[in-house]
């Protein structure tokens, strides 16, 4: 289904959003490697700002199960239609892929796949057991979908052992419909419960998009339902428009907003945050992950 072109054009970029697009020998390498490998990247495929400084520091976030969503939110620059069929060799394509860069820490994720009877927990949990073949003390983060609020599921991604377990809220609540027509607000913070019930020792961790019409208040109170869901890692970012047929955006929040909201999660209770207009759900990954192990509440 085609996006729904909103009329109401974005604000003009300010200057703190603006950055230079550096290539290099770095860069180039890390595409020639996942092109040979036919792998696919978030960076790529949900225009990244931070493509570039990933790729040249030799990290970028695996997607599996193909580049195209069934799904079709409406902040996503992901493809989206009828996915092609599982490719049975992608695990061990990736886990290859890790082993020649010589990652030691790993950030796997997805499109939605809700056409899967278990959502790809099947994938992700061979994707975690491959790596970890080729790279023996790999930790791997995932970035998983809500499937379908299929506990059983998420049992099946959890026993495979991530080092982090992500789920994003992406927004409110009250923007659902809006942002994330084919999701659950709800659903999203049962998937981060049941994974803290499953395995408190797997730390799980969240985001959301800032700037698409939500007030402070707003952001607090999700805040305070992502701790309550045992959530201790969180991310917040800008909500950049991919395309004229997304959302707009609706404001630019000044980056000594965001200083204070990372200060504000922080007292709150979050173990680690990230809070800028760059930040993304897999920005400086392995730093959090750290952070959050280092932290006692």
């Amino acid at each position: 289904m085609a996006q729904q072109k909103d009329p109401k054009p974005s604000p003009r970029k300010p200057e703190w959003l603006r950055r230079r697009l550096p290539t290099g020998p770095a860069y180039e390498k890390m595409r020639d490697l996942l092109n040979a490998g036919r792998l696919h990247t978030v960076c790529q495929e949900a225009h990244c700002p931070n493509i570039w400084e990933c790729f040249t520091r030799g990290a970028a976030t695996f997607l599996v199960m193909g580049p195209r969503c069934t799904r079709a939110c409406s902040f996503c620059a992901v493809g989206h239609g009828r996915p092609a069929p599982l490719d049975p060799h992608e695990p061990l394509r990736v886990a290859e892929a890790v082993k020649e860069m010589g990652l030691t820490y790993i950030v796997v994720t997805s499109v939605t796949r809700d056409d899967l009877s278990d959502g790809g927990a099947g994938v992700f949990a061979e994707t975690i057991q491959e790596i970890r073949h080729q790279v023996a003390h790999a930790a791997v983060e995932v970035l998983i979908p809500d499937l379908q609020g299929d506990r059983g599921a998420l049992r099946t991604v959890i026993h495979a052992r991530p080092a982090v377990l992500n789920h994003n809220l992406e927004t409110i609540p009250r923007l659902y419909p809006r942002v994330r027509p084919g999701a659950d607000y709800g659903r999203s913070l049962d998937i981060l419960r049941w994974s803290a019930e499953e395995d408190p020792s797997i730390p799980t961790k969240s985001g959301l998009m800032l700037g698409l019409g939500e007030s402070d208040r707003d952001v607090e109170e999700s805040l305070g339902d992502l701790l309550e869901a045992g959530c201790s890692i969180l991310t917040l970012g800008q909500y950049l428009q991919p395309s004229r047929d997304h959302l707009p955006v609706e404001r630019h929040v000044h980056p000594e907003e965001f200083d204070r909201l990372r200060e504000k999660a922080l007292d709150m209770g979050f173990r680690a945050a990230a809070s800028g207009p760059f930040v993304r759900s897999s920005y400086q990954a392995e730093e959090l992950w750290r952070k959050a192990q280092g932290v006692r509440r």
